[in-house]
């Protein structure tokens, strides 16, 4: 990639839809086919969707916070948050679920934005235990809550369609921070409400 300012150069829409035409060309294909001819405007513009995150700030997002809380200080838990993520080895689809939790320490933040945290992250090239680590670290620095859990559930698309071909495949992540880390009863807790009462299969990350 060139270089601009000592700093990677972004490549033009223009080259990004050249180095797609190259492609279809290595594939065997022609790119001047009138079938493909359009593709490689239609995958730039598919990248500029599937890579946002890259233009967003999550800690920005978890900049709003609310103090009026009445006291709680039990736990706070988004599940089943759906995403389609990319593997950054082979740029293929990550599909899964992402669970959500942290004791508040006297501020919560609005639901929206746990969902939001979790789309940021998975809108750019990923492996999914950075993913889940990045996730629960972000909610920690930015809350400072009493404690962080993020659970990751996905189909990776690398080893269902290509290489291994194994089908029906689900990896699941962990990451417990705080309380939920050091305190049996919480981490239990979380996990049953997620429905993984045991926590079997985690990889904590």
């Amino acid at each position: 990639m060139a270089k601009d300012n000592g700093k990677a150069r972004r490549p033009l829409r223009e080259e990004a839809e050249a180095a797609v035409r190259t492609l279809i060309a290595w594939a065997g294909d022609d790119p001047n086919r009138e079938g493909v001819r359009a593709t490689p405007g239609r995958v730039v513009r598919a990248f500029e969707e599937y890579f946002a995150g890259y233009a967003e700030d999550p800690q920005e997002i978890l900049g709003r916070t609310f103090d009026e809380t009445d006291g709680y200080d039990e736990v706070v838990v988004l599940k089943d948050i759906r995403f389609e993520s990319h593997c950054e080895h082979h740029l293929a689809p990550i599909i899964g679920k992402a669970h959500v939790a942290y004791l508040p320490n006297r501020r919560v933040v609005g639901i929206s934005k746990l969902a939001r945290l979790v789309e940021v992250f998975a809108h750019r090239l990923q492996i999914q235990e950075k993913m889940t680590a990045q996730i629960a670290n972000t909610l920690e620095e930015v809350l400072q809550p009493r404690g962080v859990a993020v659970v990751v559930e996905a189909a990776h698309q690398c080893i269902t369609t290509r290489g291994i071909h194994k089908p029906g495949v689900t990896m699941v992540t962990s990451r417990m921070l705080g309380a939920f880390r050091t305190d049996a009863s919480t981490r239990r807790e979380f996990l049953s409400i997620i429905g993984n009462p045991s926590g079997s299969g985690l990889h904590n990350v």
